[in-house]
């Protein structure tokens, strides 16, 4: 009889507080949630509240909240962002940030003794934003380019700016009504640069940023290199173009392939042959278009690209073609006083060699031979015929 008695207290008493004797209490994890969010955290069957002495939310290691006697006291962190639901035992978080993630538990000491303890987990999307925008190479003048912005988190704005500076709506740039992408038609080379989108919330700010290339070109060809140049030096021909991305060259002599294929045509030895037309093609093979460009180059002895024949050079050439001159016409007179020859208006030579002279021609011959010098402007008409410019011809006299 005293072990029956025995037996049915103790039952009795695991009836009444078995529950509440290590038993861990069960709380349904929330869903994600955003920053700027709230979240309740509620176990399922609490006990009742009037056989809990102490009841106490932690976040990890940190108490959130403690409630002694019905009394509740929050940490000073979450002032304003915890309360307590005494008949729930619930615990609400208002104003979630990202760094409330993690692992929330619920301890309860028992006026019976004994505790019971429960765990759940919060996941809080940090805001977060990204960019995409076109995959195909983009043209100027030909494409259009839109860029749009995704991301998580509660979004209160959304600003855009290109190379740290604001962007701005215009003709070729419109804003999405939520401001969320941009669209450029048509691209222009200016609009090539670092574009940024920053979503912003009262608890962070996250900035994505995409790069836009716009194609263009070639246009601007052009070549550096001399004109003219001596027989026998070294000449490079350099040719350049405005080309996004970087334009490949050909060159072309005289309407014929070199083979070339750099910015840069070089001659290490010139001759004569390659004086002609030198044509550079630049090709931009993004745009698919070319631009050619021709620069004329003259090989000449003594040539123009060095600086050209001295003064006492001229007048040696001009003093040697003019003795030359005067001793064909002395002989010419000699010719015709000792043999007496009719002037009838020709004349031959070694039978007949000579070409057929005006009478004109052979009277001046005549009257140069006639002076005991050379009369100096015949002097200055000589060389001018022969293309040479006199420096002091004073020097030239006779």
């Amino acid at each position: 009889m005293m072990v029956s008695y025995r037996l049915y207290w103790t039952l009795w008493i695991l009836s009444c507080f078995g529950q509440y004797l290590g038993q861990d209490l069960q709380i349904p994890a929330p869903p994600n949630k955003e920053e700027g969010d709230s979240v309740v955290f509620t176990p399922d069957n609490p006990p009742d509240s009037t056989s809990i002495f102490l009841t106490q939310w932690f976040f990890g290691t940190s108490a959130i909240i403690t409630v002694a006697s019905g009394v509740p006291t929050v940490n000073p962190e979450y002032e304003g962002r915890a309360s307590f639901d005494s008949s729930t035992l619930a615990l609400t978080l208002q104003k979630l940030r990202h760094s409330d993630s993690g692992i929330y538990r619920l301890t309860l000491q028992i006026t019976a003794g004994g505790s019971l303890t429960g765990e759940t987990s919060l996941q809080v999307e940090k805001l977060s934003v990204n960019l995409t925008g076109p995959e195909e190479p983009l043209i100027e003048g030909e494409s259009s380019a839109n860029i749009t912005s995704k991301g998580n988190g509660i979004i209160t704005s959304v600003q855009w700016m290109k190379d740290n500076s604001p962007l701005s709506p215009s003709n070729s740039i419109i804003f999405s009504p939520d401001n969320r992408s941009v669209s450029i038609s048509p691209v222009q080379r200016s609009d090539s640069g670092e574009y940024q989108c920053t979503y912003t919330n009262p608890f962070n700010s996250e900035t994505a940023t995409y790069s836009l290339i716009i194609n263009y070109g070639p246009e601007g060809v052009s070549i550096k290199g001399q004109d003219v140049v001596d027989l026998g030096v070294r000449v490079s021909l350099s040719c350049s173009a405005n080309s996004v991305p970087s334009a490949s060259f050909r060159w072309m002599f005289n309407g014929t392939d070199t083979g070339v294929t750099t910015d840069t045509f070089t001659i290490d030895k010139t001759d004569f042959t390659h004086s002609g037309d030198y044509d550079c093609t630049a090709w931009n093979n993004v745009t698919n278009r070319s631009a050619t460009q021709r620069h004329a180059l003259l090989v000449k002895v003594g040539g123009g690209g060095g600086g050209g024949l001295t003064t006492g050079a001229i007048a040696g050439i001009v003093i040697g073609v003019l003795v030359a001159v005067s001793g064909i016409c002395g002989l010419i007179v000699y010719l015709i006083k000792t043999k007496k020859m009719e002037r009838k208006g020709k004349w031959a030579f070694a039978g007949d060699s000579l070409a057929e002279t005006s009478g004109a021609a052979l009277s001046s011959c005549l009257d140069a031979g006639s002076s005991s010098h050379l009369d100096m402007a015949w002097i200055w008409h000589v060389a001018a015929n022969l293309g040479i410019n006199l420096v002091d011809a004073t020097l030239l006299m006779m």
